[in-house]
């Protein structure tokens, strides 16, 4: 009952309007003074970020942070899958017939969440999908779980339920409803899409190869080729500027997902969680 009430009001909550004010504020010089509040609250592991906490001159600039440079070593392998972020496994799994799950009861195909065409969608079709949440109190930047060039990126404006239990168990459809920043990448194990998700109260989705970013006042989708930038494995593709969610789609035949994705398994940037040929 309590659950169905929440949803219906966070669904009549001026969602994008909220977070972005909520961005605008974690950019301000006030919000810095929640950060040791907020550290304490979530349990930080203040030995691995990259400064002291007293450095950081916004709330923004701390819930971005980047860690130490030996923090999360990059698992070796030539064919080493690795975690492109630190969260809990949601939902895993193979592509059938178009569709993923997003929770018990609840799936959502390939076409919706990208925004695309049958012929793109059907390139995953039997391929593998991964779901992980970040929560409030993970490190919130992006990596590229193996090497490859980047080649497109999508913007699709939309919701911004929460991400949360909450919100997956209740929306229909909840990613394919929410905004969405889509990076498209030829890599050793085909294309590969990763998709980062937006959710209520994150600021914004950024991303370092462009002037690409999510929660724009009246957005428009969009689709663009990328000049086949390359980046390496663990190499940053993107930050989120508040807990939400990434699904990463590859195609058939190229991902052996390793015991350790399990739901609700959690995950460290960089670590090894499968092999890909």
């Amino acid at each position: 009952m309590i659950n169905s009430v929440l949803k219906h009001v966070i669904r009549l909550l001026p969602q994008n309007a909220i977070s972005r004010t909520a961005g605008k504020w974690g950019h301000s010089s006030f919000s810095r003074h929640i950060i040791k509040p907020y550290s304490a609250l979530y349990k930080i592991d203040k030995e691995e970020i990259e400064k002291p906490l007293e450095e950081y001159p916004t709330f923004t600039a701390f819930f971005t942070r980047k860690l130490k440079e030996d923090a999360r070593p990059i698992s070796s392998g030539i064919d080493t899958l690795v975690s492109p972020v630190d969260g809990k496994v949601a939902q895993f799994g193979t592509i059938t017939e178009g569709a993923l799950i997003q929770a018990k009861g609840i799936n959502y195909t390939v076409e919706q969440l990208l925004g695309c065409t049958s012929e793109i969608s059907d390139k995953y079709e039997g391929g593998t999908f991964l779901t992980i949440y970040l929560s409030p109190s993970d490190y919130h930047r992006i990596h590229m779980p193996l090497p490859g060039k980047l080649t497109k990126a999508t913007y699709l404006p939309g919701r911004l339920f929460p991400v949360n239990r909450i919100g997956v168990e209740h929306v229909q459809g909840l990613f394919t409803k929410n905004e969405r920043l889509i990076t498209y990448a030829d890599t050793p194990a085909g294309e590969m899409v990763l998709v980062k998700v937006g959710a209520f109260v994150v600021g914004s989705v950024r991303v370092p190869y462009g002037e690409h970013s999510t929660n724009v006042k009246n957005g428009r989708a969009y689709s663009t080729e990328l000049p086949d930038v390359p980046f390496e494995k663990g190499e940053e593709v993107g930050l989120f500027e508040f807990g939400s969610t990434v699904v990463l789609l590859f195609e058939k035949d190229h991902i052996l997902l390793s015991d350790k994705i399990q739901p609700d398994a959690h995950l460290k940037y960089g670590e090894a969680i499968g092999t890909y040929r």
